[in-house]
């Protein structure tokens, strides 16, 4: 990361060591051993050893980290907590954690603890007042249309997703695809840069290229590195309307009321209405309208109408269409569509 050019990155990514702290082999009620985290990448000699090296790559992703970018790392009860200290400790600016509930954890086999059935995740922005990416109806459409909450229910990955290496999983922790999924289309668009510094067997670049962002990974395994360009080089990305996500009104080109009237969608003279046909204001040439002597535009004037602080005039006011009221968001859009804006 220390190679990267500064404020270079869109998205970062992050599924570091847990230190799981694993003494002794786990194994089944049948006697069958637990195909657990044992590998030396994921050894410490000590917390203060694991907290250092923490900082050191946050540090490194902050550096390389665009000022309007987010971090994502992801984790267990064993290490969460000591990121997240360092996340603050750094300055980054938590905007949520999500709780991914897994829909099919393994089971604690002794009997002795609660099943372990979630992992968390922590999304941070630079600073408390970044102007970050969110793609807030993306995700509600993916929740069909309500509002997407922290937890995420989704299964660990399983069968064909999971990659191996002569019948022997070729990383103990591979995420979902699912996940990453999530991720990338909630907090990036088309052509950002997405970067994984322990990329493993590429999953974020797997899923960077289905969805048309570009991805930097970084793995020291070399073994990983070979599963993750075989796989990542047999995938196509999608393509044109395929990338598209929902938007709401703020991400759509603005439209003025102006423009409706000067392209003679709305005539000087026409009078609006709120759908009750309790209030009535004129349009005017310029685009302005005109209630009880005051003039201003649709949004003042319909505030000034219900007495409120403010309004959204496209909502708000309507047109007559013979015995019929047509919204005057309906003629905004097919504006838009006129126009091809």
């Amino acid at each position: 990361m220390n190679a990267l050019p500064e404020k270079s990155v869109d998205l970062v990514f992050a599924d570091p060591p847990y230190n799981l702290q694993l003494q002794h082999n786990l194994l089944r009620p049948e006697g069958g051993k637990v195909d657990a985290v044992d590998d030396d990448w994921d050894k410490f000699d000590s917390f203060a050893t694991y907290d250092a090296f923490t900082r050191a790559w946050l540090k490194a992703a902050r550096r390389v980290l665009k000022d309007d970018g987010t971090i994502w790392t992801i984790g267990s009860y064993h290490n969460i907590f000591r990121v997240g200290a360092a996340l603050q400790d750094l300055e980054f600016w938590i905007l949520n954690d999500i709780v991914w509930r897994k829909a099919n954890p393994m089971p604690n086999f002794k009997g002795t603890r609660f099943t372990n059935a979630h992992e968390t995740l922590i999304w941070c922005a630079k600073s408390e007042n970044a102007r970050y990416q969110f793609n807030y109806h993306a995700m509600k459409a993916l929740n069909e249309d309500l509002q997407m909450r922290s937890d995420w229910v989704l299964p660990i990955c399983t069968g064909g997703e999971r990659l191996k290496i002569d019948g022997v999983k070729a990383h103990p922790t591979q995420k979902p695809e699912a996940l990453l999924y999530r991720v990338l289309l909630a907090c990036t668009q088309p052509g950002d840069v997405v970067l994984d510094p322990f990329f493993g067997t590429g999953t974020t670049g797997a899923v960077a290229k289905l969805l048309g962002r570009r991805w930097i990974g970084i793995e020291r395994e070399e073994k990983y590195v070979r599963v993750a360009q075989a796989r990542i080089d047999s995938l196509l990305p999608l393509s044109g309307g395929d990338m598209a996500v929902s938007e709401g009104a703020r991400g759509l080109p603005r439209v003025a009321f102006g423009a409706l009237v000067e392209g003679g969608m709305i005539r000087p003279g026409t009078m609006l209405v709120d759908a009750q046909r309790r209030h009535r204001a004129r349009v005017r040439a310029d685009g302005s309208v005109e209630r009880d002597g005051t003039a201003g535009s649709i949004h003042q004037i319909g505030a000034a109408a219900q007495g409120a602080a403010a309004c959204n005039g496209w909502t708000f006011w309507h047109v007559e269409e013979g015995e019929t009221l047509v919204v005057l968001d309906a003629k905004r859009v097919a504006y838009r569509a006129a126009a091809a804006v």
